[in-house]
């Protein structure tokens, strides 16, 4: 699945169009590296995403249609900008 869509599908972004958007800006790294919105995902990759106001580290746990968007993923870590939560 690519990035793009497990970010929409997995409701950690509202819309396809801004997940794009937010890979084409470098705001989305999969292990550790830029992704492009055709960036390929697999189960137990790492994905961290740089929001405004903080950066979330999660962990995917699945990727099937079907399954609740809370169940896709993991979050490791929710790190407020400049400080920890």
């Amino acid at each position: 699945m690519r990035v793009d869509q497990f970010l929409k599908n997995s409701r950690l972004i509202k819309r396809r169009t801004l997940a794009q958007t937010a890979c084409n800006s470098g705001k989305v790294l999969v292990n550790g590296k830029v992704a492009k919105p055709s960036t390929p995902v697999k189960v137990d990759d790492f994905l961290t995403i740089s929001f405004p106001a903080y950066v979330l580290e999660v962990q995917i746990k699945e990727i099937a249609r079907g399954v609740s968007p809370e169940g896709m993923y993991q979050v490791l870590k929710k790190e407020k900008k400049g400080e920890d939560l």
